[in-house]
């Protein structure tokens, strides 16, 4: 059995000790690095998997258990590469640490500064560059009320087949840049799935099934996806409230008070004129939406009418959420629009 240490990043070719049955707690006391750990299967083509790229979405793990579980005592159909990212994270419960950069924006690609965890990252590719890779996987969950979706970075219809395997819902996104699959979609069909809210025990039961099955896939097809069987949305903003806005659901004191509700938009067609806040700055919007180009496209979602933040053109936002740390550290939501294939 082999360690080998690269940068932040730990390699083993055997599962640890307590893997199985540890939480997403007690992981880092298993897993105190980042580890990426390569197991060997009936079929070389290789299938990689990340969780935990945000400590407080345990549903990759569980899942990912639940998959170690079954083959325990068997040969994996395929050969299976694991990484398992922010444990630090994890054993608070935390998307990340105050002192850490989001382990979805650390990727080759990314616009960030070097540091260790866009090393490590690099380091994540470079190995995976050696395997035959059959397809990428990370899991996440949603913190707001959303269905389950697979999110991809290329249109190619590998693509959109492994993403159908997970449901009929996709997003195709390019925007933010530095996200695990953007990166490994360069090297092999990649998707990302979220699995709704965290403490939901399908979201685990749905991710499994779908690991299974792409262990037991021969091949992807390349062949276009029936349009009546897959719904694509183009993701075509992000939306941020700006670092000088102060902000709450249930504070009306704050420069912006999101209405309580916000969450339910989710996945639906939003009206042009529909309220989502209170504003008390009246001069200037409390947002700044960046399309996939990164350019400012703020006034041409939202304005400001009678005290009020409204949404001024039809469209579907996914992942508002009402915790305000994930909108702190990570975004209020995107915009989509519908994609005909």
């Amino acid at each position: 059995m082999d360690t080998v240490k690269t940068s932040q990043l730990i390699q083993l070719d055997y599962c640890p000790d307590g893997l199985l049955e540890a939480t997403t707690e007690s992981l880092h006391s298993i897993i105190p690095q980042p580890t990426l750990i390569h197991l060997s299967g009936k079929t070389s083509s290789t299938l990689f998997v990340s969780v935990l790229l945000h400590g407080n979405e345990p549903t990759g793990l569980l899942a990912v258990q639940a998959l170690l579980k079954k083959y325990q005592h068997q040969v994996l159909p395929r050969s299976l590469s694991l990484f398992f990212g922010n444990t630090a994270a994890a054993s608070q419960g935390v998307r990340r640490l105050d002192n850490q950069p989001d382990f979805n924006r650390i990727w080759p690609g990314t616009p960030m500064e070097d540091c260790a965890e866009t090393d490590m990252a690099a380091d994540i590719v470079e190995a995976m560059k050696a395997k035959d890779l059959f397809a990428s996987i990370d899991i996440h969950n949603n913190t707001g009320l959303n269905p389950h979706y697979a999110c991809i970075n290329s249109l190619d219809p590998q693509f959109l087949q492994l993403a159908t395997l997970f449901g009929r819902f996709v997003v195709y996104f390019i925007r933010p840049q530095g996200v695990q699959s953007a990166c490994f979609a360069k090297l092999c069909p990649a998707v990302t799935l979220e699995c709704g809210r965290p403490d939901q025990q399908y979201g685990v039961e749905h991710a499994l099934e779908f690991l299974d099955s792409c262990l037991h896939a021969v091949e992807l097809a390349q062949h276009p996806v029936h349009h009546q069987d897959v719904d694509v949305f183009h993701t075509v903003a992000q939306v941020k409230v700006k670092n000088d806005t102060q902000f709450s659901f249930t504070k009306p004191e704050v420069d912006l008070l999101l209405n309580k509700n916000l969450e339910q938009l989710n996945f639906n067609e939003v009206k042009a004129g529909t309220a989502i806040g209170t504003v008390r700055k009246l001069n200037e919007l409390p947002l700044i939406a960046l399309d996939e180009h990164g350019q400012d496209v703020s006034k041409q979602f939202f304005a400001l009418e009678n005290n009020q933040l409204i949404i001024n053109r039809a469209t579907m936002p996914s992942m508002l959420t009402l915790n305000e740390k994930v909108i702190q550290q990570d975004c209020l939501c995107y915009l989509m629009e519908r994609l005909t294939i």
